[in-house]
């Protein structure tokens, strides 16, 4: 419990299709409890319950202070065994694992397995300093890789679903690739540090504010911007409708630009935030519709294909040797038109227990490339 009036945090996952929630305490007792709110794309959710008596309240601790090789305290129900504490180091920060556009979770060696979902990840001085969230393993037990949704990003998530109820994000409608070192030699940057735009939507905010294709944003709001995904954290946490700098790299010079956000809603792409492929257990692959630019060059429609935005290491989708910029045409024979098509073609196989062929397209060539399952990422 995170407040006195009755406050709960937990995982999406957690209480995902619930009809009735009930609290389980120490002594065995229920407390019935309401659901406030919920962000899938960060996979918190707040509950309520009206009878808040008896029941300790956990303090917020700083995850942006936390360091490789601290103390980290986990606790939950592994396996419906409640009150389990384990206890181990913070193994990494701001780690991708694939589940959501969002990632950049707290890794940690502390004990983490099924059951655990929700629970409190502690720092040495008892102080949450993140929320329990998925596992990393190749049996569904605990290997020593847990993550945790630090509470840098799970307090403001937080606050927002107990003032209204949802989250509103910032959006700017790009679409954005990471920079390798021979493409940020051709655009002449120093180093591979920002993203590049693809494709810039119609009427929104980047193009209002003079955003081009081939344009590289180095930073959003004085925040430095290390690649996609960064850039995308950094839009969503601003206020929709705030006006923010953002500094482009084009033409051999730094720009700096004004920019006014427009809110995210979820069935829009937003910039750097790739849409998952996976339900429950990943694939390591993130997608989005393809470039405006890309589709001409290619001869494809709009909902035609997807773009291969992010592969996680160590994965299946990177055994198989997709790599970023990959689009894909098909799965299993089937034409794919967006993430969820992909999703689907992969749960089915993996149901079949087979691999996944797919039909790709790569520097203008067209191959075929099968993915199977080696590894996974677990939500706990």
């Amino acid at each position: 419990m995170i407040s006195e009036d009755g406050y709960i945090v937990t995982n999406n996952h957690v209480i995902e299709g619930a009809s009735e929630i009930e609290i389980l305490l120490s002594d065995g007792t229920t407390r019935d409890a309401t659901l406030v709110g919920t962000d899938p794309a960060t996979d918190i959710a707040v509950l309520s319950i009206a009878d808040a008596s008896g029941i300790s309240v956990a303090s917020w601790g700083d995850s942006d202070a936390m360091e490789p090789g601290a103390w980290t305290i986990a606790i939950g129900s592994p396996f419906g065994l409640g009150g389990t504490v384990t206890v181990g180091v913070l193994s990494a920060t701001s780690r991708v694992i694939g589940a959501g556009p969002y990632d950049a979770f707290l890794q940690t060696d502390a004990s983490i397995n099924s059951g655990n979902s929700g629970g409190p990840l502690f720092n040495g001085s008892g102080e949450v300093i993140g929320v329990n969230t998925a596992i990393f393993s190749p049996g569904g037990g605990n290997v020593g890789i847990g993550f945790a949704v630090p509470s840098g990003m799970a307090q403001d998530v937080v606050r927002q679903l107990i003032d209204t109820g949802s989250v509103e994000r910032g959006f700017i409608g790009v679409s954005l690739q990471g920079l390798d070192e021979v493409l940020a030699r051709a655009l002449g940057l120093e180093d591979t540090e920002g993203a590049i735009v693809t494709a810039v939507e119609t009427g929104g905010p980047a193009e209002d504010a003079g955003i081009e294709e081939g344009d590289v944003i180095l930073s959003v709001d004085g925040e430095s911007a290390e690649d996609p995904r960064e850039v995308s954290r950094l839009v969503a946490a601003l206020t929709p409708g705030s006006e923010v700098p953002v500094s482009v790299f084009r033409d051999g010079e730094q720009i700096d630009i004004s920019l006014t956000l427009a809110e995210r809603n979820p069935g829009r792409e937003q910039a750097g935030s790739p849409t998952p492929t996976d339900d429950g257990e990943l694939m390591g692959l993130s997608v989005s519709p393809v470039p405006e630019l890309v589709r001409r060059n290619l001869g494809l429609e709009e909902g035609e294909a997807v773009m291969v935005r992010n592969v996680q290491p160590g994965g299946a989708a990177a055994d198989a040797g997709l790599t970023q910029g990959d689009v894909i045409f098909s799965a299993a024979g089937e034409d794919i038109g967006a993430a969820e098509d992909l999703s689907a073609a992969w749960a089915e196989a993996r149901d079949a227990d087979r691999p996944l062929l797919l039909q790709v397209n790569r520097g203008g060539n067209t191959l075929f490339i099968a993915v199977e399952l080696t590894q996974e990422a677990e939500s706990d």
